[in-house]
């Protein structure tokens, strides 16, 4: 048995109530870890629930406070956190501290004997993120996909692919709804604008399910809600895990015209578990999580992915499925963790 260490994002709750794709694999990891046997302490927001040992770090989920808001708050408030969650972890032994906080612990760690992992939950392509990280290119990470190596070179233990609760998504052989689907959060890198030119490119309807963070709200209101006429382009706000299950698997299809490098893009997972193929534009973790012509198609413009919607039936939808308990269960993701721990032990 060993002792674990999680250290959570402090946006969201754990698991998060509706959209917060890394905080439910700290979610689904911690869970998972503890059926194996293992103890687990959880760093995390206090209105979390999980059955590991909760060390609540601010009452509530940062999103949930109006003062944050003011992103000068937020981003202030991540630093405190940061500072209490250092001084909480002085006071337990483990064995192992996983951190999915990102850079922001990373110049604490060496105050502990216990190792740091850290998973990187995003890109690392940009100025910013290889300037942070290449400040502790020698400590211990994990990728969550290949591709997401290729800007950095830093000192990676294994890749990991993300996993999900496959029982949470109903396979469909027969969708019901005749839509598009486009599911995450509602920011330029994840393509929202571009998804809507596809659909009306082949006049078919558009069902968009996205979070609208504090910072996109300005590229929502210009540029995205004037097109959502609740005909042919709906938007039905942020969803939950049961809504989730609904919207995808009576989706025809589901867009992803990726305008930046996608570390992983737990969404594809999602809508392959219900049988819904996967458009997606080549960027970033496309080909991994997406098997081209099998699960979907992977395509390198817009016109390819309105052309690949008419070739759709070509996919079948129980072969979606199965690639996905192949590949990216919680189970398989848990062990492969497991499996990083002895190792760096």
């Amino acid at each position: 048995m060993l002792k674990i260490a999680l250290i959570a994002p402090l946006e969201e709750s754990i698991p998060p109530k509706k959209y917060g794709g890394t905080e439910l694999i700290v979610s689904l990891l911690a869970e998972g870890l503890i059926k194996k046997g293992h103890k687990v302490y959880l760093f995390a927001s206090g209105d979390s629930k999980t059955k590991a040992n909760l060390i609540p770090i601010f009452k509530r989920a940062l999103r949930k406070e109006k003062f944050c808001q003011d992103l000068k708050i937020r981003e202030a408030l991540k630093f405190i956190g940061v500072g209490k969650i250092v001084n909480k972890l002085k006071r337990i032994k483990v064995d192992i501290i996983h951190n999915h906080l990102g850079w922001r612990f990373l110049p604490f760690a060496e105050q502990f004997k216990s190792p740091t992992i850290t998973t990187l939950h995003g890109p690392l392509d940009s100025h910013y993120s290889k300037f942070i990280y290449s400040k502790f290119k020698d400590y211990h990470f994990v990728s969550i996909s290949n591709s997401q190596r290729k800007p950095l070179k830093l000192n990676y233990l294994a890749t990991v692919y993300n996993g999900i609760d496959i029982s949470q998504f109903d396979f469909n052989s027969f969708p019901k709804g005749n839509y598009l689907a486009f599911l995450g959060r509602m920011s330029p890198e994840k393509g929202p604008l571009e998804a809507i030119k596809i659909a009306k490119k082949t006049k078919l309807k558009l069902k968009m399910a996205a979070k609208i963070d504090v910072v996109d709200k300005e590229y929502f209101e210009k540029s995205i809600k004037p097109l959502i006429d609740k005909k042919q382009i709906e938007f039905i706000g942020e969803i939950g895990p049961k809504e989730k299950n609904n919207f995808l698997k009576n989706a025809t299809a589901l867009l992803c015209p990726l305008q930046w490098e996608e570390p992983f893009g737990l969404f594809m997972a999602e809508a392959m578990a219900c049988g819904t193929p996967v458009i997606v534009l080549n960027r970033g973790s496309a080909k991994e999580v997406v098997k081209d012509k099998k699960t979907g198609f992977v395509v390198d413009s817009l016109d390819d992915m309105a052309k690949a919607i008419k070739n759709i039936n070509q996919i079948k939808r129980e072969n979606c499925r199965k690639w996905v308990e192949e590949k990216f269960t919680a189970e398989k993701m848990v062990n492969e963790y497991e499996k990083v721990y002895y190792k760096i032990l």
